[in-house]
């Protein structure tokens, strides 16, 4: 048997339906969904499938977890405002980020606020709203007793752990050496000590090692040694929390030969290590947050063919959409060596005759490339482009302003 075959693609359509061979988001043919907003290119997320996988996560995770929205994956308001029907917290990235998660309705106690450069200002606003604000520094910590004594609050505070290991198989790794994020492990117990309960209020840690991992058992290992830590801190400072935020990492597949995350995996490893923090935390609340996870899979990036061309021999499907609105699949946001996404021409998904070709987008340059000599239907001028797996990083982490194309739009669905 030949070892030569080519990795399997991965499975994009299971969260979408199909009808008269055009792609459907949440039930609607994505020319519908392009004639309602008018223009093309577009974003479009679909609720049910975002409905659909903080499902799949309450059935496999321990029911004691509670689960966050990392919001900074998709800030889109409608998107978190329907993520946090469906979760137990919004953590966010930044100020602007904070106002979205407020206008939802969420308890303030149930948003956390991470990011390396707080300023004064935005520490003033976070303790000013009742949010727990993850500290990053030392300085920061200042900042929120000075707000808190000028407003006669008494912050909320949690400390960001840098820890000593890393996440393996991370897709981005966020500890286990020396990162502008958290403060050092070896520092926090005594920073624990040091906070004056009297004014504020010391309520738990936030421990982040790494993201976009795919293997069940690298998570497991990181698990065990956030969890690890987390006991020694505890010890350590003499400190009880009412929250461990033990971060997230949860992967989803985007290139050939990826295989989906085992959940259920994680689930079984993750309620065998709560038995120990149930014992050894008593009253403390387990948090996982996770962003790309929820929402990744649930969004679709739509362009039009606009031209098609043929250079030497090699065809060129030129769209009106690329790397100003998608930056993650051109291969600019991340990527050492590119890959492509999973495209489509989303109302040819049952065609027969197939040609090889490269979806291109208007910038002028070279890396405005959404799909490089890929496998697709004869498409034509005015067919729609899919780029799947886009629910995550993907308006908000790209140039739109780059050669002052139009901004893309979103939609939920």
């Amino acid at each position: 048997m030949s070892t030569n075959a080519p990795p399997a693609p991965v499975d994009v359509l299971h969260y979408f339906s199909v009808q008269d061979d055009e792609l459907c988001i949440n039930g609607i043919k994505v020319s519908l969904l392009a004639e309602r907003i008018g223009s093309t290119p577009f974003y479009a997320y679909d609720r049910k499938a975002l409905t659909e996988r903080v499902a799949l996560l309450r059935r496999h995770l321990p029911s004691d977890i509670h689960l966050h929205y990392a919001m900074k994956a998709n800030p889109m308001p409608a998107v978190v405002q329907h993520m946090a029907q469906l979760v137990d917290g919004i953590d966010v990235a930044s100020a602007g980020e904070m106002l979205v998660a407020l206008d939802t309705g969420t308890d303030p106690r149930h948003i956390s606020f991470a990011g390396p450069a707080k300023t004064n200002a935005e520490v003033r606003r976070a303790v000013a709203a009742g949010i727990t604000i993850n500290l990053e520094s030392t300085r920061e910590l200042d900042a929120a007793l000075s707000a808190g004594d000028a407003l006669g609050i008494r912050p909320r505070l949690a400390i960001r752990v840098n820890p000593t290991f890393e996440l393996k198989g991370a897709g981005m790794k966020m500890g286990g050496s020396a990162k502008q994020f958290g403060i050092d492990a070896e520092l926090v117990p005594d920073l624990c000590r040091r906070i004056d309960p009297a004014r504020t209020d010391l309520v738990g840690l936030h421990i982040y090692a790494g993201s976009q991992c795919l293997r069940a058992e690298a998570l497991g290992e990181t698990q065990a040694e956030t969890f690890k830590l987390a006991f020694q801190i505890a010890e350590a400072s003499g400190c009880t929390f009412q929250t461990v935020n033990i971060g997230g990492g949860f992967g989803i597949p985007y290139f050939p030969g990826d295989k989906p995350l085992d959940i259920a995996a994680v689930g079984v490893n993750l309620e065998t290590l709560m038995q120990e923090a149930r014992r050894r935390l008593p009253g403390t609340q387990i948090v996982i947050e996770l962003g790309r996870f929820l929402v990744g899979e649930a969004g679709v990036y739509i362009c039009r063919v606009i031209d098609r061309k043929v250079s030497r021999g090699q065809v060129f499907l030129v769209t009106d959409g690329g790397l100003h609105h998608h930056l993650a699949a051109s291969g600019n946001f991340g990527q050492v060596i590119r890959k492509n996404y999973p495209v489509v021409v989303a109302n040819r998904l049952g065609a027969g005759t197939r040609e090889m070709a490269s979806v291109v987008g208007p910038l002028c340059t070279p890396l405005d490339l959404l799909g490089a000599n890929m496998s697709f239907p004869d498409a034509q001028v005015g067919d729609l482009v899919a780029v799947m797996q886009s629910g995550a990083y993907g308006l908000t982490a790209s140039p739109q302003d780059f050669l002052s194309h139009p901004h893309a739009k979103e939609i939920l669905a």
